[in-house]
């Protein structure tokens, strides 16, 4: 699966959006496509798990119909509502191609962004969608709004013996472990919260950070921020709060937790497999102290 570090396939086409009269004659090209995405952030699909062949019918509702880009040459909407069968994100994200991904994580974004967020966050009026859902216009007090994402770091700490941190929240299913990870506060750098956050999760500091990279995880609205620090010692204190217990592990010891069923890692889906994939396969490097 690509890490998201190449250029985005997909163009989003801010400038021709506001052209009269092209959103709707994107509407009804005959290379169209339309996705649905429910209340729960289930995409439709077609038979398997790939795209939909679904296209545009009707007039085009300025109100309804979402524009996601041109991706491959297509003009693609997204709508809320329910066209079966439909598949999650962590379903869809590990299997399509780079586009479709690209696609299928833009139309949950930008459908849970409008169900979520339609009165002005300053005079609490109904908003009402332009420029093909890119925007929310506020008609009382005439503010734009636009869709925005919630920065969060997730981190592979590891020790002077190259061992990973793994930690078990509290509300997962029994053995599932991962990598440390928590929102970027008010006012904080993207270093800060790795700093914050393993202190308060595990009771480490840190001597170096790196970053990784990033991915959209909108479940709700999320961006995750990777990166991969050096611990200066080995001691764990979780908080028994959000981490009920953590352990440094080696490869080795990894493979047969993970082997026997005692260990369930992170899906293909997420950012965090893809770190503790480069971490087993001896390429992820943490910053020296």
């Amino acid at each position: 699966m690509s890490g998201w570090v190449e250029a985005g396939l997909l163009d989003r086409c801010e400038v021709r959006r506001t052209e009269p009269g092209w959103l709707a004659s994107q509407w009804s090209a005959a290379s169209a496509l339309l996705l649905a995405v429910d209340h729960d952030g289930r995409v439709s699909i077609g038979d398997g798990l790939v795209l939909p062949s679904r296209h545009p019918s009707g007039a085009f509702d300025p109100q309804r119909h979402l524009l996601l880009g041109i991706s491959a040459g297509r003009p693609v909407f997204a709508e809320v509502g329910t066209a079966e069968p439909m598949a999650s994100l962590r379903e869809l994200m590990p299997v399509l191609e780079a586009a479709d991904r690209e696609l299928v994580v833009a139309a949950v974004a930008l459908v849970n962004w409008h169900l979520t967020a339609p009165y002005c966050a300053r005079c609490g009026a109904l908003t009402t969608v332009t420029l093909g859902g890119m925007v929310r216009h506020c008609p009382s007090c005439g503010r734009d709004r636009f869709p925005r994402s919630d920065p969060a770091i997730i981190v592979a700490v590891l020790d002077s013996d190259d061992r990973l941190l793994l930690g078990h929240q509290a509300t997962w299913p029994k053995g599932r472990m991962s990598i440390l990870a928590g929102f970027v506060s008010a006012g904080e750098s993207l270093e800060q919260a790795v700093h914050r956050e393993v202190g308060e999760e595990s009771g480490l500091a840190l001597s170096g950070v790196r970053y990784f990279g990033s991915q959209p995880w909108p479940l709700p609205r999320s961006l995750m921020l990777g990166f991969v620090a050096r611990a200066t010692d080995t001691r764990i204190e979780v908080d028994g709060i959000e981490i009920e217990h953590a352990n440094w592990f080696t490869r080795d010891e990894l493979t047969l937790a993970v082997d026997s069923g005692e260990v369930g890692l992170p899906g293909e889906a997420s950012i965090a497999h893809r770190m503790v994939a480069q971490w087993r396969a001896g390429t992820l490097v943490a910053p020296e102290a």
